[in-house]
């Protein structure tokens, strides 16, 4: 799982990025499932290196600050839509 770390958090990154773009810009309903699946990777990636909290303390915690930020955003989103 360790050598797939980085793959799994770039793929994550990427599908988030894309899904917010879809959803802000085009108001795309899919780009908030693409976020979802994106967020749900880096959620697991997240969660790996919570178990080894010593080995990536400075990622968790940049972990934290872009999850909760993306979150804001979708749920702002969310709150335009209505």
């Amino acid at each position: 799982m360790k050598k797939y770390l980085r793959e799994i958090e770039i793929a994550g990154i990427i599908l988030t990025i894309i899904g917010i773009v879809c959803a802000l810009v085009w108001g795309a309903l899919f780009g908030g499932w693409l976020c979802g699946v994106g967020l749900f990777l880096m959620l697991v990636v997240f969660i790996y290196k919570a178990f080894h909290w010593k080995e990536y303390e400075r990622e968790n915690k940049q972990y934290i600050m872009i999850i909760l930020l993306t979150i804001a955003i979708l749920f702002i989103q969310m709150l335009m839509r209505r």
